[in-house]
């Protein structure tokens, strides 16, 4: 081994079942990854500026919304799609769900959400994580917009992550980048945050569970609520967020 090759996990490691794919995507759904996941609020902003999410409850129900009736929902389909096309290697397939993916925005800001964090997301994984189908997704798209839930689903699969896995990861880290701009909001505080992400366990679970089984034909979102707060973020005066 030369002095700058990283070391190789030991005897004693690989013995208990390291896993790269699962480390892979503790890395990639770590708030530190760096997709900008931080400057975006999904609309809550606009909600914590009228009032209609001001507390614990409030917040959570919000959460709740987005993950199991919202984008969360419209996501977890897409990156259950761009799953199953990567691993079967099928790049027509994995551009028309990208398609789908960024056509499912229901405002400007959620469109320029996904596709900053998709972007961001694909480049970075191309750089340190290098796959063939990655680079030929790359050259095919030619610069266009990529959707979020697209990329983390064609890049789990190739990385040999499950899908429940994927699917898991992608809604609690949504949930959680959620509960951290209630934060920075003054919404709740950091224990409260973390009394919503340990109340939202079994919700989380269920929406992945569902995105597995789920017909073709469910496709889409009920929450009004959150697309009007996203429209009226697009002319607030004050922001911290961008969307």
């Amino acid at each position: 081994m030369r002095m700058n090759d990283p070391p190789s996990p030991s005897p004693a490691v690989r013995e208990r079942g390291f896993s790269a794919g699962f480390y892979r995507l503790l890395a990639w759904l770590s708030p530190g990854f760096p997709v900008g996941a931080f400057s975006f609020s999904h609309g809550l902003e606009a909600a914590a500026e009228s009032g209609a999410v001001h507390d614990r409850a409030s917040l959570q129900h919000w959460v709740v919304a987005v993950v199991t009736s919202g984008g969360g929902r419209i996501d977890a389909d897409i990156l259950r799609d761009a799953h199953r096309a990567a691993l079967s290697g099928d790049i027509e397939a994995l551009m028309l769900v990208n398609r789908y993916g960024l056509a499912s925005r229901a405002t400007m800001e959620m469109a320029v959400e996904t596709a900053v964090q998709g972007g961001a997301f694909l480049d970075t994984c191309r750089a340190a994580w290098p796959e063939p189908l990655l680079e030929r997704w790359a050259e095919l798209l030619d610069g266009g917009s990529l959707c979020y839930a697209a990329t983390v689903g064609a890049v789990t699969a190739q990385a040999g992550i499950s899908v429940e896995c994927a699917l898991l990861g992608y809604l609690q880290a949504m949930a959680a980048n959620l509960i951290s701009a209630g934060l920075r909001l003054g919404i709740v505080g950091q224990t409260d945050g973390q009394r919503i992400l340990a109340a939202l366990e079994l919700v989380i679970s269920a929406a992945a569970t569902s995105a597995l089984t789920r017909n073709l034909d469910a496709f889409g979102s009920a929450t009004f609520a959150v697309e009007l707060a996203s429209m009226a973020h697009e002319t607030q005066y004050t922001r911290l967020f961008r969307s």
